[in-house]
Order: structure tokens, then sequence, then C-alpha cells
């Protein structure tokens, strides 16, 4: 219960100044609270939901998986062979400094303006961190737990399994969490261009259409559904690493 509050606490007392100091704003582009959240249930219903964020949840899931299993496989090729970290590091580095929305007009060249596009959007953005934090965690692997892998004749994929990507997996989670928040951002971002539905295109038809309560409620949907992410992605990290959360707890009470 402690650790609820601690949670949704300060979400609650923003929410709360936001509905006291905006009641009596007369700023057409900055209507108050309650007008936000009259729109909002008037806004979201069912066949909303599965009309505009159904889509833009399944292009996320897509984007965001694809990004997991293309950054962890080459980050642990990458960090498992120092020749090839040598070569492509130079390459990573540029490609990583590009930021994702300049390379949407490009994508829609190759990919036009379907669902494709946009999930290569989110790939484009969500795999470097998860690359680049695999890498490192794999680097990062204990000589000693590798030696000894060695020794009982532990090789291979077995290596890989058994010892390389347990030793790596914390900081692998690091760089899918950093990814989770990219996703979301891109979703938005993929969405606002040649879109038909999608939470992003929505928001973008309510602005044009000055639908500013409408608006404000797509941002509201869009910050509780990150929300929510995040605390699905930190339950399933929790259950997947106990044994590192576990040593961590017992290495503070020492």
């Amino acid at each position: 219960m402690k650790r609820v509050a601690y949670v949704l606490g300060l979400p609650v007392v923003l929410f709360a100044a936001w509905y006291v100091f905006s009641a009596g704003s007369e700023n057409f582009y900055a209507p108050p609270l309650r007008d936000i959240l009259r729109a909002f249930a008037r806004t979201w219903t069912l066949d909303r939901l599965e009309a505009d964020v159904l889509p833009s949840l399944l292009r996320l899931a897509a984007g965001y998986t694809l990004a997991a299993v293309i950054g962890v496989a080459l980050g642990l090729a990458i960090g498992l062979s120092p020749g090839l970290r040598a070569t492509a590091e130079p390459v990573l580095e540029f490609f990583r400094a590009v930021p994702p929305p300049v390379l949407v007009p490009v994508i829609m060249l190759f990919a036009g303006i379907g669902d494709g596009m946009k999930i290569i959007v989110i790939v484009s953005g969500c795999v470097w961190p998860v690359l680049l934090n695999t890498v490192e965690g794999v680097r990062a692997v204990d000589s000693v737990q590798l030696d000894t892998a060695r020794a009982y004749g532990v090789t291979g994929v077995s290596r890989i399994r058994q010892v390389i990507l347990p030793s790596a997996s914390p900081q692998i989670a690091a760089g899918l969490r950093q990814a989770l928040s990219l996703a979301i951002i891109l979703m938005v971002i993929s969405e606002m261009f040649a879109a038909g539905n999608g939470l992003g295109f929505t928001i973008v038809q309510f602005q044009r259409g000055f639908a500013i309560p409408e608006m404000w409620s797509g941002i509201i949907l869009l910050g509780l559904l990150g929300f929510g992410l995040s605390l699905l992605f930190r339950l399933a990290e929790t259950r997947a690493l106990r044994w590192y959360h576990g040593l961590r707890a017992a290495a503070r009470g020492r």
C-alpha cells in the first residue's frame, strides 16, 4: 500500500493542482481540466479505442519486439567479437546520432505510408539503446565466470544461454526500458505522417479541427498509456530478474 502511495502520490497532486489552477481559465488553447475530462469521457469510447488506440498498440508491439530481437542479437555478436566491435563502432555511432524522426521522409520513400513504415520508424529508434546496452553487458561479464564455464566444457550456444545472457540481462533490461519510452514517442510521430488512424493521427486531427479539449484528452490518454506500459515492464523485469534484485538487496543488507 505504501509503495502504491509513492507511485500515485505525485501524479494525483499534480492533477489536483491542474484542476484547481485551471478552473477559471478562459484561454481557448488551455481549457479548464474539468472540460478536458468531460471531453475524455465523451471521446474515448470503446469504438474509438478499438479504431485508434488498438492499431497504435499493435504497431508499438511489433516495432518494439523487432527492435529488441535485432538489438540483442547484434549486441551479442558485437560484444563477443572485439574485431567486429572495432569495425562496427564508427558506423553504429554515426547512425545512433541521426534522430529517428528525420528518417521518416526517407523511410516513407522506401516503405510507403502503411503500417510497415510506422513499424520501421519505431525499430530505427528503439534498436540503439538495446544494442548498445547489450554490447556493454556482454563486455562486462566476469572473466572468472567465462573461464569456469570453459573449464567445464560449456561453450558455444550453451555458454551464451547459461552464462553470458544471464550476466548481461540487467544491462539488457536497462536498454529495453529506455527503448520502451522511445517506442511510444516514435509511435506517435510516425502516425502524424500520412496516417489514417492511430493515437498520433487522432491528436493531430483534433488540433487541426480546433477541438482543443479533445486534443488535450488524447495527450492525457497517451500519458496514461505510457505509465501503464512502464508499470507492466517493471513487473515483468522484477519477475525475470528476481535473482539480480535479490543479490542487490542482500548486498545492501550486509
